[in-house]
């Protein structure tokens, strides 16, 4: 019954999300002057508000970025926080104009849902984190465990699916943010909080004592992250995707924040040329000017830059490049040619 009343909302919603697609988002944005991007309530290190109350982290970067390309300037974005929940009715129904938020691209969101997924910018999988003290080693001993975990997610399923394939029981306590999540784990609860293993990592993060909770070993998903448009605007869907990959591209490239400025006077690598301006102009394809990768990389720099600045290594998140690593370095991280 739940899964019917599901179908139908969505059919509503993807009714008026197709009208809306077939006005043309990029004049849109424009007549607007500025970007409406569906970001998370909160997830540190991802997309979350400073002491300022303006967007920070990994994802809200790439809002700006799409922001810079468009209107050529990155702070030209209006922030649509939305939950598990809701990210879906608010893209469709015209709310936003592109999804940036930790969202898994999957069968049923790709072609029932009705969106346009344009990109993987980071590779994830789902797993559990516990408070030390319960001496847990592995998510196999959780047999009766209390979990936390957002309603609307593709954890729901999985984490179902490995409690029945591993004959155990477990008691959901379902929570709708990542703030409500910390919360409730914090004051015991839940024993356990099951998420993408990034999340988990900047959750533990923002906690009194960190060291205090694991994430176990098991990682028991694939959830390749990413941005998703409304299907039925394919110019718009390539703004957004190669957006993304000039990103990627410009990380492989050696093209930084720092020395865009000087190579956009021309270089010997062509497709530094091509990326930047210099010459033919792969903007105008896209309606947009020709200096539109200038702008974005400028703005918020490469891959490597936006992750390391957010989430690597150096900072409290603390995560590693992994598969998220440019193809190059063994990772998955992978732009298709700027010609």
């Amino acid at each position: 019954m739940k899964k019917t009343t599901f179908i139908t909302a969505a059919a509503a919603v993807l009714a008026i999300g197709s009208t809306v697609a077939s006005a043309g988002t990029l004049e849109d944005v424009r007549a607007r002057g500025e970007l409406r991007c569906v970001v998370s309530t909160g997830i540190p290190g991802f997309a979350y508000t400073d002491s300022a109350g303006v967007y920070q982290g990994f994802d809200a970067d790439f809002c700006r970025a799409t922001a810079a390309a468009v209107l050529g300037d990155a702070n030209k974005v209006k922030w649509v926080p939305a939950t598990g929940k809701t990210r879906f009715t608010v893209l469709n129904s015209g709310e936003g104009d592109v999804l940036w938020r930790n969202t898994t691209m999957t069968y049923v969101r790709d072609v029932d849902v009705k969106l346009t997924f344009v990109g993987i910018n980071y590779y994830d999988g789902q797993g559990f984190m516990v408070p030390k003290s319960l001496g847990v080693k592995s998510a196999k001993e959780l047999d009766g465990a209390t979990v936390c975990i957002q309603t609307g997610t593709t954890t729901e399923l999985n984490l179902s699916d490995f409690f029945r394939a591993n004959k155990i029981k477990y008691e959901p306590v379902p929570i709708e943010t990542n703030d409500e999540a910390r919360t409730n784990y914090l004051a015991g609860r839940c024993d356990v909080y099951t998420t993408d293993a990034s999340g988990l990592a900047a959750t533990r993060a923002t906690f009194p004592n960190p060291k205090d909770h694991v994430i176990l070993p098991e990682i028991i998903s694939k959830e390749p992250l990413g941005p998703a448009v409304r299907q039925g605007d394919d110019t718009w869907a390539d703004i957004v995707r190669w957006t993304f990959n000039a990103t990627v591209a410009a990380e492989e490239l050696g093209i930084t924040k720092g020395n865009v400025a000087e190579l956009q006077k021309g270089t010997n690598n062509p497709e530094i040329n091509r990326m930047l301006g210099t010459e033919g102009d792969l903007g105008a394809m896209l309606g947009l000017n020709k200096d539109w990768v200038v702008k974005v990389i400028s703005s918020v720099g490469n891959y490597g830059e936006i992750f390391n600045r957010h989430i690597g290594p150096d900072t409290p998140i603390g995560l590693e490049r992994g598969l998220n690593a440019l193809w190059t370095n063994g990772g998955l991280q992978y732009s298709a040619p700027f010609r």
